[in-house]
């Protein structure tokens, strides 16, 4: 039995996948915060994002005051990462305390699968081809205990949904899946995979690096037990420095991946270090990384998340739906194939040439500086704010040529 199931089966009305469903005004383009090449047509954020400016300055003052260390105090180890924490629950409508500081996907993930109990003859659902970082644990777990990866799979016309919902039973365990196939943004209902999985009492690991920071999801509808990001990509921060969304039911016993003594009680008085505790800070902080101060990058980070909520993550969607909706619609022009509008991401799409991804053409879009990912066998485009209609028009024009 999971910590806390029973507490948990009052379910709150969700909109699928966590959505905020009013309307949002997009924005004007943001090409001047950051500092992209201007023959540069960067769709690749889903990659990598480039860095805002801000964020760039914050990483240079906090080297600079690296140089002077009498400059550091002991509440510095502390004050930014607490507000880079309530930066990203903000995001996720939740409070601070839920909120872990991870270095990886992976590292959230091997926490989940280190404190969720699975049994020898249950099983764990996946999806195809999903990004390796939510699988590599629950398949070393699976083997260890006797139980089963079972990956859920669909006909590229069918529902991601209906697969996961289909492969969940009453012997599965855990369900981790993303809310978004990082390959074609191919959207995965979190919220109706969530109730399933409180039904049968297994329990339910997000991996959201696609979609946080440029699409709303709520915590408080999804109900997640482990819900993980990296911060590099939509979020536009520095590569290191992720987030990781823990349920209360996992707080009392919760096992940590590393005994620091920076995630310990009392850890900012440093003239009492030496008085070893047991207890933990409060909430999810007992499951931050080593480390997690991150006294560079953690600056860098928040100043990414306050520019996130500054333009307004719902205008951020809007803003992106606008380029990923001419995309879509233009896929016959550029004899591509792309899901439609509902089955996938707002802000990010997957077009699939009918001829395949062949080398040629992939030598033809850097040649024309026109930056995208090919994902299995999709061409993935990822574009943000600093993006406008123009440069999707390249994108069509060049694939339909």
């Amino acid at each position: 039995m999971i910590p806390g199931k029973a507490a948990s089966m009052t379910l709150l009305p969700t909109t699928g996948a966590g959505r905020n469903e009013r309307s949002a005004a997009a924005l004007p383009r943001q090409r001047e915060p950051f500092a992209l090449p201007p023959d540069v047509v960067y769709l690749n954020c889903a990659n990598l994002a480039p860095h805002l400016r801000a964020v760039t300055a914050a990483g240079k003052e906090a080297l600079r005051r690296f140089r002077n260390p009498s400059e550091i105090q002991p509440r510095d180890w502390f004050k930014t990462s607490e507000e880079v924490r309530r930066a990203a629950a903000r995001l996720m409508h939740s409070s601070p305390d839920n909120v872990a500081l991870v270095p990886a996907v992976s590292y959230g993930v091997a926490t989940a699968a280190a404190n969720i109990p699975i049994s020898r003859g249950q099983n764990v659902v996946v999806i195809a081809e999903q990004y390796p970082s939510n699988v590599y644990a629950w398949r070393d777990t699976a083997k260890a205990v006797g139980a089963e990866l079972r990956t859920a799979r669909r006909d590229p016309e069918d529902d991601w949904t209906d697969a996961v919902l289909d492969a969940v039973d009453e012997d599965t365990a855990v369900v981790a899946v993303p809310n978004y196939h990082w390959t074609d943004g191919a959207r995965v209902d979190v919220g109706a995979v969530g109730e399933r999985a409180r039904a049968v009492g297994a329990a339910l690991v997000l991996d959201v690096s696609q979609s946080f920071g440029a699409s709303p999801i709520d915590v408080r509808e999804v109900q997640p037990d482990f819900m993980i990001s990296v911060g590099y990509k939509w979020q536009l921060g520095p590569y290191g420095l992720g987030y990781m969304y823990v349920s209360p039911r996992w707080w009392a016993a919760g096992r940590p991946l590393e005994a620091s003594w920076l995630t310990r009680a009392k850890a900012e008085d440093f003239t009492t270090l030496v008085d070893y505790v047991d207890e933990y800070r409060d909430g999810a902080r007992r499951f931050d990384m080593g480390g997690y101060p991150q006294l560079v990058i953690a600056p860098m980070a928040l100043a990414a998340l306050r520019q996130i909520h500054e333009w307004g993550i719902e205008r951020i969607e809007a803003s992106l739906e606008r380029l990923t909706a001419l995309l879509g619609d233009s896929a016959d022009e550029m004899n591509c194939t792309a899901l439609r509008p509902g089955k996938r991401a707002r802000h990010f799409l997957g077009l699939r040439p009918r001829g395949g991804t062949t080398p040629e053409l992939v030598e033809r879009l850097k040649a024309a500086r026109v930056q995208v990912s090919v994902r299995g066998d999709a061409i993935r485009v990822s574009p943000h704010v600093y993006n406008g209609m123009d440069d999707a028009r390249r994108l069509i024009e060049i694939l339909s040529s």
